[in-house]
């Protein structure tokens, strides 16, 4: 569905109520072309999780923990194994 939208005077378009507050992509491919795509964007401080080390190592650790269920610990025989 395409529609026409007027730059305002400050320079920004009203995508609509509907759009508030989420995150778009614009893209310039050619001068005067515009794609704009509503998504979620994975912020700088967490691109290093997108890394297919990092990948591979979230995946074991997934699955290991999928195996792995967590158990009943002992804090007492646990302090004792630390002072041992």
């Amino acid at each position: 569905m395409a529609t026409i939208k007027t730059v305002g005077r400050s320079g920004q378009i009203a995508l609509g109520k509907e759009y508030a507050g989420r995150h778009v992509l614009i893209d310039q491919p050619a001068p005067g072309v515009w794609v704009i795509k509503l998504g979620t964007f994975v912020p700088d401080n967490e691109q290093w999780l997108l890394a297919p080390q990092v990948q591979q190592e979230l995946d074991e650790a997934i699955a290991w923990a999928e195996q792995n269920p967590p158990q009943p610990s002992d804090l007492n025989d646990l302090a004792a194994q630390l002072e041992s």
